[in-house]
Parts: C-alpha cells; sequence; structure tokens
C-alpha cells in the first residue's frame, strides 16, 4: 500500500480512538508492531480557536511514525484552518474523520453527519485537501443507516477530489458499533477507484483479519477496540501472517508488566493525577479472565497515585494470582463507558 511516502505491504493500522490514541497507548502499540499511527480526534474548532490542550493532541514523536493527524468538524473554514495548523507540523498524512457516529459529533454535522450532506463532505475535504501538500485521507462508514449506503459514491467523489486512500468502518452510522460489520463492500469499493482502501470494524483476531484481507482485496487493516484490551494484536497477525500458528494467551506477569509500563508513561506524560485516572479503563483488558480482577480493579481505582498501584501490582505479579482476601473489601466501581472509544 502506498500513500504519499508512506509504502507498507499489507499494514495494521491504529485507529484513532478519543482518549485512547495519546503518545503513551501509541508508542506501546508500535512496540507491538503497529505500522501506522494516528492521534485521538482533533477538534477543528478548537484547533482555530487556538485551545492548547487541543493542539497538543497533534504533536507526535519521530519514532511514531508514519504518523497521520485526524481532524474532524462540520464546518468547511474550520476544517481548512485546522488543516493548515496540522500540516505545520508535518505528520506523514492528515486525516478526516467522516464517520464518528455519537450524537454530540454526528448530530452537530460533523463525523458521520457529513454523511447526510455529501456536497457539503466534498467541500469540506476539498478545502482541506487544497490547504496541505500532504496526502489527505478520509475515514468513515457505508452510510448513515441501511436505506442510505452509499459507499461507492462517496469513495468516487473522495478520490476525484484528491483524497489519497480510504479507510471504511463496515457498519453504518445507525448501527454504532452493534451489528455485525458486513465487509462485502470493499470489493465493491476495490473495483470502483484505484486509492488504497482501508477495513475496520470488528478486527479482533489474526484468523478473521488474514480472512478480510484475502476476501476483501483491501489494503490494509485499521484495528480499534480490540488493540485497547490486547496491544499485542498487532504482533500476534504479524506472527500469524508469517507462520500459520495463533498466539497464545499471554501469561498474567507480562500483561501486568506492559499495564504498568503504560501506567507510568501515562503519569509521566499527563502528569501524575490525571494518568492514574485515565489509566482505569485498561485495567478491564489486563485483568480479563483473571479469577477475582473485578475486585482487584475496584481497589486500584481507589487511588490518585502510581506507587500504591504499583506495589499491588506487584504483588499480584510475585504470587501469580489475586488474593480476594485482600482486595474484596473495595466499594464496587463503575466500569469506565467507553462508548466513544473508536467512534469512528
Amino acid at each position: 500500500m502506498t500513500i504519499g511516502s508512506v509504502h507498507i505491504d499489507r499494514p495494521l493500522i491504529l485507529a484513532p480512538m478519543e482518549d485512547v490514541t495519546d503518545r503513551p497507548f501509541r508508542r506501546m502499540c508500535k512496540r507491538f508492531g503497529a505500522d501506522i499511527m494516528y492521534t485521538e480526534f482533533v477538534n477543528s474548532d478548537g484547533l482555530v480557536r487556538k485551545n492548547d490542550r487541543t493542539f497538543k493532541k497533534m504533536l507526535f514523536s519521530e519514532d511514531e511514525r508514519p504518523f497521520g493527524i485526524q481532524l474532524y468538524g462540520g464546518d468547511e473554514g474550520a476544517m481548512e484552518g485546522a488543516a493548515r495548523m496540522a500540516d505545520s507540523l508535518r505528520p506523514d498524512l492528515i486525516d478526516i474523520n467522516a464517520g464518528c457516529w455519537v450524537k454530540q459529533v454526528a448530530g452537530r454535522g460533523a463525523g458521520a453527519g457529513l454523511l447526510k450532506d455529501l456536497p457539503r463532505m466534498e467541500r469540506i475535504v476539498s478545502n482541506v485537501v487544497r490547504a496541505t501538500d500532504l496526502p489527505v485521507t478520509v475515514k468513515t462508514r457505508l452510510g448513515w443507516d441501511e436505506s442510505s449506503i452509499r459507499i461507492v459514491e462517496v469513495a468516487k467523489m473522495l478520490e476525484g477530489i484528491g483524497v489519497k486512500a480510504l479507510t471504511v468502518h463496515c457498519r453504518t452510522r445507525s448501527q454504532g458499533h452493534s451489528g455485525t460489520p458486513d465487509y462485502t463492500w470493499i470489493p465493491k469499493v476495490k473495483e470502483a477507484v484505484r486509492i488504497p482502501v482501508i477495513v475496520n470494524g470488528s478486527l479482533t483476531d489474526p484468523v478473521q483479519i488474514r480472512e478480510v484481507f484475502d476476501e476483501t482485496g483491501c489494503d490494509g487493516v485499521m484495528i480499534g477496540r480490540a488493540a485497547i484490551d490486547n496491544p499485542w494484536i498487532f504482533s500476534d497477525v504479524k506472527h500469524y501472517f508469517a507462520t500459520g500458528e495463533t498466539a497464545k494467551e499471554r501469561p498474567l506477569a507480562e500483561r501486568l508488566d506492559v499495564c504498568l509500563d503504560l501506567l507510568k508513561s501515562s503519569a509521566e506524560f499527563k502528569g501524575e493525577r490525571r494518568g492514574v485516572i485515565e489509566m482505569r479503563k485498561f485495567y478491564i483488558g489486563y485483568l480479563r479472565g483473571v479469577p477475582n480482577a473485578s475486585k482487584l480493579r475496584n481497589h486500584l481505582m481507589q487511588f490518585l497515585e502510581v506507587k500504591p498501584i504499583e506495589e499491588i501490582l506487584l504483588s499480584v505479579r510475585a504470587k501469580g494470582f489475586i488474593d480476594p482476601a485482600l482486595y474484596g473489601h473495595a466499594p464496587e466501581m463503575p466500569a469506565p463507558d467507553t462508548t466513544a472509544l473508536a467512534c469512528s
């Protein structure tokens, strides 16, 4: 697959995910074999209003390349201005989010909301293409709902105005994350355009991903929520492609080592309190399938500093199991809300 200066055969791409794909998480996924990285969703309105926190979402380090900045918004001028600001950082590509399904985004005409107004989508994408000499790509869905699937038409339009690659989440906006993705649209899109076509949507294991490559003829796959629970998925897929062997379940010690590494990186990057709080969404995945994991998770979520969490996880690592007597007194905490994660 070629997009601008990026040349990778059958790339495994980390999807842009709000509140997930910050620099610590991206670096971890890069370590485990992700080929292309993306920012979290970057709000074009926030950028043109010079919101510092929004601007910082675009920052990246050279070891994260190939790297893309994903912008979203429904205002043509704001998207053009945001593209110029993204261009100034010289990522490898700029991506436009035309697939986020959550009401706060799509309901305001951004994200998947652009699928309800294709002329406006065309104007916004054209403005972004004119604002930069970097490759512009788009991530979208099959359509707004089952009765309005126009992905082939959309793909042709986007190629015609200079888009260099298209990622298709193979659900409609109305499906959100529910229902089965319909990958059968990908060969139709591939037949209609010459640009690379990337598949997204519930890609969770190496065997399935190999089947999607083989059956759709896609140029790459984009992995989102599966990487939150299992950052090893990128290396597992590459191992399966090379050997035909599926990976074994990671031992608890290895999972805790990675969990601790991400915790420390998050605290260093964001500040201790915020880093610890935002780490809470990851405990479910790293402890999945371990007896008494919910008790331990509830206990960990009480802390706002790294040290006590580190001590607890190292103790569990040394024992090789979770002793419910030590953590059973923790109050029940609700699981973190991951509704908006990888919402495109």
